[in-house]
């Protein structure tokens, strides 16, 4: 199993609104960004994520799992665009800030403090283990 980060601002999608959405889960669409959509490419059903809410509150506030493989992006008609589904698992007992894992030396090198633009992340092993330590589970 693959570790990774979702990003999205809580205004356009939010945890509540990816929770709604059930088993079915949820097309991780708009992703126009060639690093995040290879990242998607990898991911195999099962794979499990952060769901983070970037610009308003910066933090990390559920686990999602991935639920559909890699398929064209329904909301564009552009075959380079592609997504994959995830339904919602877990909230974070206690959400884990960004100002969280940036004050973690061991997390100085996880994606999310490296690479803050991109949307869809891949987070270590050891990261994801510390993270859910320190968001509760």
């Amino acid at each position: 199993m693959a570790y990774w980060l979702f990003k999205s601002e809580p205004f356009k999608w939010s945890w509540d609104m990816q929770k709604a959405k059930g088993d079915a889960g949820e097309e991780w669409d708009g992703i126009r960004n060639y690093q995040a959509r290879n990242f998607m490419r990898d991911m195999k059903i099962g794979d499990q994520g952060f769901f983070y809410h970037s610009n308003e509150g910066k933090e990390i506030v559920g686990i999602v799992e991935v639920c559909k493989e890699i398929h064209p992006d329904s909301t564009v008609d552009d075959p380079r665009w592609e997504c994959v589904d995830i339904k919602a698992v877990k909230d974070m007992p206690k959400p884990v800030t960004l100002a969280d894992v940036k004050a973690t030396p061991e997390l100085a090198e996880m994606a999310l403090v490296k690479s803050m633009r991109l949307s869809v992340q891949p987070v270590r092993p050891e990261e994801w283990a510390l993270v859910c330590k320190m968001g509760g589970l």
